[in-house]
């Protein structure tokens, strides 16, 4: 037999508090507060068919295949059916005031900042010993070694010594800075002398640098950089009124 668990408004509250995420909370309704007042400025407007299209995308992302699967979703996050139709009028009015706001201004961002966007593809091994990491890149140099030798043998961690040390597809921030100014000066494919940082002593093969394509996919993105950091400004200048209801029996925020 189940028992009924009653959990009060005032106990989420609570909890929330408790746990440190009371102030991401009201951010993210101060947030959407500043969407809606704005997008009613500049007199955006939702239609049908955009929300059947981001309806459907989000059952293909949540992979809600069925009507029963789309139920148990929304139970399972605490929605109405109404709720839910909320939900998607949301992120529809955040997407359009998003590119009403910053779609003209992304090619002059993108050229501004292309050196952003760049990317490498890295393999690492770190040495604690700069002498060994230097025989090593001299060994390289003269073939008498592979860099996935390098890694089989000086590798500690079992997933990255199988990829032989693969750092992925990274950008310049992803980087050290003394690292990031030696990779992107590479002509890859091309090994770089040890690199002598905190955490060690490193030896990079830079495998490919990949110029950056203005493409759609790149194109959103900086939209929702761009929209991001305006409604973080926006946030910011404002004084936000965190009092409670007096049913919450809990006591104010102080700002």
């Amino acid at each position: 037999m189940h028992k009924l668990l009653k959990i009060s408004d005032s106990d989420i509250i609570h909890s929330l508090k408790l746990s440190c995420q009371f102030a991401g909370v009201v951010e993210a309704i101060a947030t959407q507060k500043i969407i809606t007042e704005v997008a009613q400025d500049v007199g955006i407007q939702v239609d049908e068919e955009e929300l059947q299209q981001e309806c459907d995308q989000l059952r293909l992302d949540q992979k809600l295949v069925k009507a029963k699967d789309t139920w148990i979703w929304l139970k399972k996050h605490h929605l109405s059916f109404k709720e839910f139709e909320e939900l998607i009028y949301n992120k529809v009015l955040s997407m359009k005031l998003a590119n009403h706001l910053f779609s003209h201004q992304v090619e002059k961002f993108f050229y501004e900042h292309q050196l952003d966007y760049i990317t490498a593809i890295t393999y690492e091994v770190i040495f604690t010993d700069r002498d060994l990491a230097l025989e090593l890149f001299y060994a390289l140099e003269e073939g008498e070694i592979s860099f996935p030798e390098i890694a089989r043998l000086y590798i500690q961690e079992p997933e990255l010594r199988r990829a032989y040390g693969y750092q992925g597809l990274r950008h310049r921030k992803d980087f050290r800075p003394e690292i990031a100014a030696a990779v992107f000066a590479a002509s890859a494919p091309e090994i770089l002398k040890p690199i002598q940082t905190t955490k060690g002593v490193h030896l990079i093969e830079v495998d490919e640098i990949i110029q950056p394509q203005l493409d759609e996919q790149l194109h959103q993105r900086i939209i929702t950089e761009l929209f991001s950091a305006w409604l973080q400004q926006q946030i910011e200048f404002m004084e936000i009124d965190t009092r409670l209801d007096s049913n919450a029996n809990l006591q104010p925020i102080a700002n």
